[in-house]
């Protein structure tokens, strides 16, 4: 199908090929040069706090070196958000740490601030030790509940490491996101408010954290005329001509989050008068979030047409083919899985080529992480077993918004 709607796909601004083109002129091809430079000082320009950015390979890069900034080592406890991506926990294994996953609260859809509050007592009294960090995540581009969780913090003294990938332009109270722990995570990954192609940038307190960073960044190595190299090094710097696509996106940054946030207005005007689909919103008027992917929740009350066949249908078949959400797998585990009525409007918004996805599964219930210490109350359980990610990108017209709509409607029963 010619005509299918994405989920979410990058947007070039037009802006672009100049920096590139200069990055080739000056044959500057290699993980530095001055579009690395220019993209750290326009990303630091935009989030403020006088933080420093180290542009990196990816997210996940970010995540990694922010844990080792933090000094977490083999054997520490971290606790870390359940509802996320896996890229949020696996960093924690990177450096020989152990996850301790913490469940949502059911307004953010983030780390619940009172079970992380008992959690952690509880580790104390198990381990006989903190745990060394906290990763929190800002899901689909909702802030965390930055007021209740930095109380925490500071009641325990951990610090905080702040993955805002998803969150690029959220704000809570006026500041952006990935400025409030002791180290922020960004991701330009190709599906992305902003995208290097693929790429990350780990926002550090000070200038000496920004250069330690770097250090590690570029392989441990020191400022000797030969290569001499006293520990670990990683190669995780962002290269010249991601950089320069970096630059372009910028220009335009502000322009893609004011379109996601249209669109989570558009559907929420027009989903409004459907009884049983509810989108995730703003909690309060601290939270301003970028809405990089519109989620709504649907009633598990709700009747789907074909909503009987929905599982025989999935694992028979991937949900590549008319839905066009390529190499996402289509096994249903019965463990922990999307209510049947959210998987049969999925596949029948597949089949009218329309892409949509479930929420993230909880990394709780990933068999990846399922040895590992889990505080749950139900939350991000509840939310997988009955979320939807909606089209929301940049090429996402109010016309495609129409037929998602539309086409919601006519699956209903």
């Amino acid at each position: 199908m010619d005509n299918r709607i994405l989920l979410r796909m990058c947007r070039m601004s037009g802006h672009e090929m100049r920096f590139i083109s200069e990055a080739f002129e000056g044959e500057w091809v290699v993980p530095l040069g001055p579009n690395v430079t220019g993209f750290e000082k326009d990303l630091e320009a935009f989030l403020g706090e006088d933080r420093h950015v180290v542009a990196l390979s990816s997210g996940t890069a970010a995540l990694h070196l922010g844990l080792i900034g933090l000094g977490v080592k083999e054997g520490d406890e971290v606790m870390v958000q359940s509802m996320t991506f896996s890229a949020s926990v696996n960093p924690v294994r990177y450096v020989g740490a152990v996850p301790v996953m913490v469940d949502s609260e059911p307004d953010s859809w983030n780390i619940d601030p009172v079970l992380l509050d008992s959690a952690i007592s509880d580790r104390v009294r198990i381990t006989g030790k903190k745990p060394k960090a906290i990763v929190v995540v800002c899901l689909y581009g909702m802030p965390v509940d930055y007021d209740r969780i930095l109380k925490v913090a500071e009641k325990w003294d951990i610090p905080i490491l702040e993955d805002a990938a998803e969150a690029f332009g959220s704000s809570f109270n006026g500041r952006k996101c990935g400025t409030f722990g002791r180290y922020g995570v960004l991701s330009f990954n190709g599906n992305k408010m902003i995208t290097t192609s693929g790429g990350g940038a780990l926002v550090c307190p000070d200038e000496e954290a920004a250069r330690k960073t770097m250090y590690y960044a570029t392989q441990a190595r020191l400022g000797y005329a030969y290569y001499q190299h006293e520990e670990i090094g990683y190669n995780y710097r962002m290269s010249n001509i991601s950089a320069g696509i970096g630059r372009g996106q910028m220009m335009v940054a502000e322009e893609y989050i004011a379109h996601h946030r249209h669109r989570q207005e558009y559907y929420r005007d027009h989903l409004r008068e459907v009884d049983g689909i509810s989108l995730h919103e703003n909690p309060d008027y601290r939270f301003d979030s970028n809405f990089w992917l519109c989620t709504a929740l649907i009633d598990p009350a709700m009747k789907v047409k074909n909503q009987e066949n929905a599982y025989s249908s999935a694992v028979t078949s991937t949900v590549g083919g008319a839905g066009g959400v390529t190499g996402q797998g289509s096994s249903i585990h019965t463990d922990c899985e999307p209510n049947s009525n959210v998987e049969a409007l999925r596949l029948g918004l597949a089949s009218a080529g329309i892409e949509t996805r479930p929420l993230w599964k909880p990394m709780h219930r990933q068999p990846v992480f399922s040895k590992y210490p889990a505080y749950v109350n139900g939350t991000a359980e509840s939310l997988f077993h009955r979320g939807l990610c909606l089209p929301s990108g940049p090429y996402v017209t109010d016309k495609d918004a129409d037929r998602v709509i539309d086409s919601i409607k006519n699956l209903l029963v």
